[in-house]
């Protein structure tokens, strides 16, 4: 179970954190999003039956499952801040490149919006959530090769929607 936990915690994390920051104020609950995420997985393995299908489809189910619940959790509980002293030195990134990140970030978020959604779920399951093209067809319901066409023409979109906002040259 623990070399399991090693391989797919960081696809986890990846999925976690690309589906919540797409909503304002639930990018800081990725992390224990991804623990739920990993405890259900420890307590599904025994039920899981292989039926050709990668592992990662499961995962990636369970996953799915989470965040859901997260986001429309989100609409019911309020966010209360609280005030804690932190027991380690701040080692995150100062105001201005937190802040050329929040932009960044922003700008990319912007970008994807444009796209339709297969496309924009396709992408941020290969690029973001790192899934090879057969795991992201498996999840999707397209063959591997549908997968890396969908894939360029995503990029291809994303590349004109850039340029015609002056994103690039």
């Amino acid at each position: 179970m623990d070399s399991l936990l090693r391989e797919v915690r960081p696809m986890v994390v990846r999925y976690c954190r690309a589906r919540l920051a797409r909503v304002s104020g639930l990018a800081h609950y990725s992390d224990d999003v991804a623990q739920e995420v990993c405890i259900a997985l420890l307590s599904a393995v025994p039920r899981y039956q292989d039926r050709g299908r990668p592992f990662a489809s499961f995962v990636f189910g369970i996953a799915a499952h989470k965040v859901a619940d997260t986001l429309r959790g989100a609409g019911r509980v309020e966010l209360v801040s609280t005030d804690t002293v932190p027991d380690h030195p701040d080692e995150a990134p100062g105001p201005e490149e937190a802040a050329v990140r929040v932009i960044e970030a922003q700008r990319a978020r912007e970008l994807l919006e444009e796209l339709p959604e297969l496309q924009r779920t396709l992408l941020i399951m290969r690029v973001i959530a790192g899934l090879t093209a057969d795991e992201t067809g498996h999840v999707l319901g397209m063959s591997a090769g549908a997968v890396r066409v969908a894939q360029h023409r995503a990029i291809a979109r994303l590349r004109q929607v850039a340029v015609a906002n002056r994103l690039l040259p």
